[in-house]
């Protein structure tokens, strides 16, 4: 007895397709089932400055094809680079939840300049590309003479002077700050922690905002953490340590906490 072909999730082109390949002979294909008309719509090329904050328009419809607890990814950041909503899941990698699109912020630390390649994908709950598309990043150094915004004031009045870090030692605060980002995403933000805040005393910007995040009750509530208490108190010590080294979004975040 021939065992049964049990075919899931096709199109009834894909089984058209299988049905063809059976009768004339040919090897059996299976068509990978086509996702609703989903569209991702960004500007093809957006441009910024470095020590600066800039407005992200994502526009992810219709809404009625979107899947219930869909989000947007972001790849090809520059790792300093950092998002006002969602969480980083890598660096230069970013996960938002659809809900905070009207109001994305790209938050540009100074040094940052360059082109980067940037794609935005549009991912359901298991994890599927329903839609993808690609943006070109292109960022200035400040123009010369031009006051600076509050947000690269950060709050404090005045440009911080950012510490330099040497080659050797920017990639050793990188790797501990990855190390980081890979225990958050198990949910181990506790081991997190420790590698951010490694990270920051080496110099890496990224790095205290990432260890005052594991602090901070607005960035744990992002991560439905459950049994790990907040701090503000430490989160402000983080977040005064990232403002030192030049952290665009750290005076915003202080800002939030004194509202506490």
């Amino acid at each position: 007895m021939r065992p049964l072909l049990r075919l899931t999730a096709l199109t009834v082109g894909a089984v058209a397709l299988l049905a063809g390949d059976l009768e004339t002979g040919g090897s059996i294909r299976l068509a990978m089932a086509q996702q609703g008309p989903v569209t991702i719509k960004v500007a093809p090329v957006t441009r910024a400055e470095s020590a600066s904050r800039l407005g992200l328009q994502i526009q992810v419809g219709p809404q009625d094809a979107l899947g219930k607890n869909s989000f947007i990814r972001i790849r090809g950041l520059p790792a300093t680079v950092a998002l006002s909503e969602g969480h980083a899941i890598a660096p230069g990698a970013w996960a938002v939840p659809l809900a905070a699109l009207p109001g994305l912020n790209l938050i540009l630390p100074v040094g940052v300049e360059g082109p980067s390649e940037v794609a935005i994908s549009l991912v359901n709950v298991e994890g599927a590309v329903l839609a993808e598309t690609k943006t070109t990043l292109i960022v200035a150094p400040a123009a010369r003479g031009r006051s600076a915004s509050p947000e690269s004031q950060l709050g404090a009045g005045i440009v911080p002077v950012v510490p330099k870090l040497d080659p050797a030692e920017r990639e050793r605060a990188l790797g501990l700050h990855t190390m980081g980002l890979e225990q958050l995403q198990r949910g181990n933000v506790f081991a997190a922690r420790k590698f951010f805040e490694r990270a920051a005393e080496a110099g890496l910007a990224q790095g205290a905002v990432a260890a005052a995040g594991t602090y901070d009750p607005d960035e744990l509530a992002k991560l439905s953490v459950v049994g790990l208490q907040p701090d503000v108190e430490a989160a402000r010590k983080w977040y005064e340590k990232a403002r030192e080294l030049g952290a665009a979004e750290a005076g915003e975040r202080l800002r939030r906490l004194g509202s506490r």
